[in-house]
């Protein structure tokens, strides 16, 4: 017999455990004739992959959204990619505010552990404006887009392009209906922009901007927020700057652009390497070196609680942090005239190290199974891609084999619950009452 109170103490399972449940039942549907835009079933592995890829709000893809799907199967992808947007548990523990009933400690512990919060102090009060800011976001970004995709489409057809890519932006997750992503509007400053906003807020995590509308006041933020805050806006204008210099000179890509339509160019890779799958050219075109740049930038990802995947832009902050401290000899780690406590620096470097084993993992499985069709850097290019929840591709997702799609679909998984949560649900708890001697290693 299922004993509940054991699993509700292992909150990290029940995480992965919801996101799995959401996966199979969103794969279930869009494996029914009804959900593809020719009456047929698409096939179990290919809606698996849809699935998941949606509710890791990723967005890569094994068949064209525009064109493989009924009006159906993208409304349920649409919601998919909201559910995994905002994180099962938000969504689940949202259902009870609007059945008029209360959350308990046990589903306290579990949007504790699924936002990534500190506190249980004032949780469902915090649940309930990350949902209202999340949907005036999704709001407002809808309504700038239908200012383009109205005049374009009709109304009908306008508005329901609108939502769908509003949340799919907001969400990081990067699925189109325009077939190509955005690559006729590569020069179009209000949807760019608009898109790249939507990413940002989405990727910068709910805490942060919790902490913005309580603060009022940059010195008085958190070390979160301030980290949060800086490593992304380096790798923002970082990579926008690398990108324009790497691809400059490919007639492919950008080297025809007049200079608005380069830096806009830049500026949207830049933000959508880090958690979208959109893109404004075609990346297939891209140099070698271009892609691996991306690739360090989809690992970093966004932050914490937040729609998006990678490493985290704090993790890699605290990481950068240590390094320095520890050259400089410092016993104590600081920044922003603040100390960071050691048990964050472990797991920042638990997570590093987990990271680091799924995508080389990943990487040699699927090389060495699509060896003889696809080029070593695509195939890194996807895993990256997959395991960061970016979405973007090199052209090859779709000609990948099936056990290299299920690959991705573990990988796309990881990426999306994060790769502590979920190696803690398969290892659960180990503290001992003891503790062995001191041994000496030599490191270095």
């Amino acid at each position: 017999m299922i004993n509940l109170d054991k699993i509700y103490k292992r909150p990290a399972f029940i995480i992965t455990m919801s996101f799995v449940m959401v996966i199979l039942i969103g794969t279930i549907i869009l494996s029914l004739p009804i959900s593809a835009s020719n009456n047929k079933s698409i096939g179990f592995i290919n809606a698996l992959f849809t699935a998941t890829s949606a509710t890791c709000v990723t967005g890569l893809i094994v068949v064209n959204t525009a064109l493989s799907w009924s009006i159906f199967g993208k409304i349920i992808i649409l919601i998919l990619i909201q559910i995994g947007g905002l994180g099962t548990m938000a969504l689940f523990s949202a259902m009870f505010f609007f059945l008029g009933k209360k959350i308990g400690l046990k589903h306290r512990i579990l949007i504790k552990e699924s936002l990534n919060l500190n506190s249980y102090t004032g949780i469902v009060k915090f649940l309930k404006n990350v949902i209202k800011f999340s949907l005036l976001c999704e709001f407002i970004g809808a309504i700038l887009l239908s200012l383009r995709l109205i005049p374009l489409y009709g109304m009908l057809k306008g508005i329901w392009f609108s939502i769908f890519h509003s949340v799919s932006a907001y969400c990081n997750a990067g699925f189109d209906l325009f077939g190509n992503s955005i690559v006729d509007f590569h020069s179009d400053i209000l949807i760019n922009l608009t898109i790249c906003s939507l990413i940002i807020i989405g990727g910068l995590g709910f805490f942060v901007f919790a902490d913005i509308f309580k603060c009022k006041n940059y010195k008085n933020l958190s070390l979160h927020t301030k980290l949060a805050l800086f490593i992304t806006s380096l790798l923002l204008i970082l990579g926008t700057l690398l990108f324009i210099i790497l691809e400059r000179d490919n007639v492919d890509t950008i080297k025809n652009f007049n200079l608005k339509d380069t830096i806009l160019a830049g500026f949207f890779q830049s933000t959508v390497a880090r958690t979208a799958g959109f893109n404004s050219i075609d990346l297939s075109q891209i140099h070698d070196s271009t892609a691996f740049m991306l690739m360090v930038l989809m690992f970093i990802g966004a932050s914490p609680a937040s729609t998006g995947g990678g490493i985290k832009t704090t993790t890699f902050g605290v990481l950068i942090i240590s390094t320095f401290c520890i050259l400089k000899g410092k016993t104590r780690f600081e920044s922003f005239k603040r100390s960071i406590k050691t048990d964050i620096i472990y797991k920042s470097i638990a997570i590093l190290m987990l990271a680091l084993i799924i995508i080389t993992l990943s990487s040699f499985l699927v090389a060495t199974i699509e060896h003889e069709r696809f080029t070593f850097i695509n195939v890194l290019f996807e895993v990256f891609s997959a395991f960061a929840t970016v979405g973007t591709s090199r052209g090859i997702t779709s000609g990948l084999s099936n056990m290299s799609h299920l690959i991705l679909i573990v990988v796309m998984i990881f990426g999306r619950v994060g790769t502590f949560t979920v190696a803690y649900a398969i290892t659960g708890d180990d503290e001992r009452k003891y503790k062995y001697a001191n041994g000496e290693v030599i490191v270095g």
